[in-house]
């Protein structure tokens, strides 16, 4: 062997032990690192998730999915909810909820519409949203609460049918929403 060629092998080994021992490290690290942590320039990356109280109307902006938990006959399981920037108020909602009305147990029933407008605010973690069938009369309330730890990415609570085809006792009817699509 050339003296070039040993010191060109020597520098190749030194440099290849010089890689193994830095991916050995990162490996160990990694394997040492507690669960759960984040490496501090990966954490300040990540922006924080807000607490409910914290979460704006801006932030709920988007297309939800609604499941109910033993909807009234007469209503799916599910409906499509868009949320958006109220017209004439800033601070609060505006949108929609389409329903498939010919999924729903019990057929269709008076009062309800494949389509409702919605109306509403949300203030310290809590949704309150009308529904309007014909854009006059109220139809049905949405009450609900965003669920810790979500993001503001899912709520829980109760819808309630204020329709006049509503019986006198009817439930509350817990529901999920879940958001699908921000803006």
């Amino acid at each position: 062997m050339t003296p070039q060629c040993m010191q060109s092998s020597a520098f190749f080994r030194g440099a290849v032990r010089l890689a193994l021992g830095a991916a050995l490290t990162l490996a160990l690290g990694v394997a040492h690192a507690q669960p759960g942590k984040q490496p501090a320039a990966a954490a300040a990356s990540v922006a924080p998730c807000p607490a409910p109280q914290q979460v704006l109307a801006p932030q709920l902006y988007g297309q939800w999915l609604a499941v109910f938990d033993k909807p009234p006959r007469g209503l799916p399981a599910q409906a499509l909810v868009q949320l958006e920037r109220h017209a004439e108020f800033s601070d609060s909602l505006a949108g929609m909820v389409q329903r498939d009305l010919s999924a729903a147990p019990g057929g269709k029933v008076a009062g309800h519409a494949t389509r409702a407008q919605l109306a509403g605010d949300i203030e310290a973690g809590t949704l309150l949203l009308d529904e309007s069938s014909n854009g006059i009369n109220l139809t049905a309330s949405w009450d609900g609460r965003i669920v810790e730890g979500s993001c503001g990415r899912s709520i829980r609570g109760v819808w309630k049918d204020l329709s006049n085809a509503a019986l006198p006792d009817a439930p509350d009817v817990p529901f999920v929403l879940t958001l699908q699509r921000g803006w």
